[in-house]
């Protein structure tokens, strides 16, 4: 099977149509499982919705990195992504009863998914010693991790939800074993695909408005909605307005192993509770939409306030990670709306919606005007800045 390398491209990292076209796929796994928390907005569903997502998250960032070593477009490799496309189509399917009858049928789709990722990675790195070590050294993860969930597919019950856990756990950990050594990195691709990944969680919270608010329109559920917009408005700024900006700069500037290992760490396990995130948010402004006059339930509550928690945390990670300093305001506001749930469950819905757009509004205009110079530096640079290392 004739592969063609990203580094033979002259234009090595624009993302492909064909790469757009499979996260279509991921937006409507993600619809899946905002729908299987809604559905059962307790805490055992709530975990086992984030869980399901973090299994998805891994399928998708797996093929991340293949795309971003080779050009999916070219011979027989479009094939085999529209192969993976079609089980994860099923994957994803399969997964409001993911947890019941349609766990093995999930299994076998997911196993497809992950095999075929691991049969294109091994061709493109035939020759090349160090990726195709890599390549082992993620398949030990994967293997263990797939098995896992055919195991979890024959329990029910906390004990199934545990074997998920493990299955997520060991898999992450397979990419870690090595250090980075042995990949191929396209920085400019990666951080592009990542940032599209983030406007595709976004698109489902509006997603999530629009389908809670398929009733009677009235006043309460069109502030409803316009303060939903104006939250996921407000997360789309902190991440793209300097965070993706400054974060690619720094994955450009990264050589070797350093350059390897911020990818894993900042992208492909730092994004991941930037989308749960965005992804509890939105099951909160659900709820909200579905009866703004009525306070919400513990679980919705701690969906919306601490999903967008969960989100500022993720970036204030992200920082240390990638500039090695600590995002104090974003942290207080963090711990602000933590200390929101326990009204949230008092307040009508309205008004918890209304807090929570308040805090991230205040959030921006703050970071706007007190860092307004180095803000315009950063989105001002000149293109060979930009483009730096």
């Amino acid at each position: 099977m004739p592969v063609q390398s990203r580094k033979q491209e002259t234009a090595e990292e624009r993302v492909t149509p064909l790469e757009l076209f499979f996260d279509l796929i991921f937006v409507f796994a993600i619809t899946q499982v905002t729908a299987l928390i809604v559905a059962d907005p307790t805490w055992a569903g709530l975990a086992r919705g984030l869980v399901v997502l973090g299994v998805l998250w891994w399928a998708w960032t797996a093929y991340a990195w293949l795309t971003n070593t080779i050009n999916p477009e070219e011979g027989e490799v479009r094939l085999v992504m529209f192969a993976a496309m079609g089980a994860m189509l099923i994957a994803s399917l399969a997964v409001p009863d993911v947890f019941g009858d349609d766990s093995l049928l999930f299994a076998c789709a997911y196993a497809f998914v992950r095999i075929a990722h691991l049969v294109l990675y091994t061709v493109a790195g035939w020759g090349d010693r160090d990726l195709l070590g890599a390549v082992a050294r993620l398949g030990v993860g994967t293997a263990i991790g797939v098995g896992l969930l055919f195991v979890a597919a024959t329990l029910d019950g906390p004990a199934q939800l545990i074997v998920w856990v493990a299955a997520l756990v060991i898999d992450l950990l397979g990419a870690y074993i090595g250090g980075g050594k042995g990949w191929r990195l396209a920085p400019g691709h990666f951080a592009e695909r990542h940032a599209l990944i983030v406007i595709i969680a976004l698109g489902e919270s509006i997603v999530a408005l629009g389908l809670g608010a398929s009733r009677d329109l009235d006043a309460g559920v069109i502030a409803a909605a316009l303060l939903g917009l104006a939250i996921a408005g407000a997360l789309w700024w902190l991440y793209f307005d300097v965070v993706a900006i400054v974060a690619e700069r720094k994955l450009r500037e990264a050589t070797g192993s350093a350059q390897l290992t911020m990818a894993r760490d900042s992208y492909s396990y730092l994004h991941l509770p930037m989308v749960a995130g965005i992804i509890l948010f939105a099951v909160g402004a659900k709820k909200t939409l579905g009866d703004v006059g009525e306070p919400l339930k513990p679980v919705p509550a701690v969906a919306l306030c601490g999903g967008v928690a969960l989100y500022l945390v993720a970036h204030i990670l992200f920082r240390l990670r990638n500039v090695r300093s600590l995002n104090r305001h974003r942290l207080v506001v963090a711990a602000l709306l933590l200390a929101l749930v326990p009204l949230a469950v008092e307040l009508p819905a309205l008004a918890t919606l209304g807090l929570v757009a308040a805090l991230c509004v205040a959030l921006i205009a703050y970071e706007a005007i007190r860092f307004a110079e180095a803000r315009d530096r950063v989105r001002h640079a000149t293109e060979p800045a930009a483009r730096a290392g």
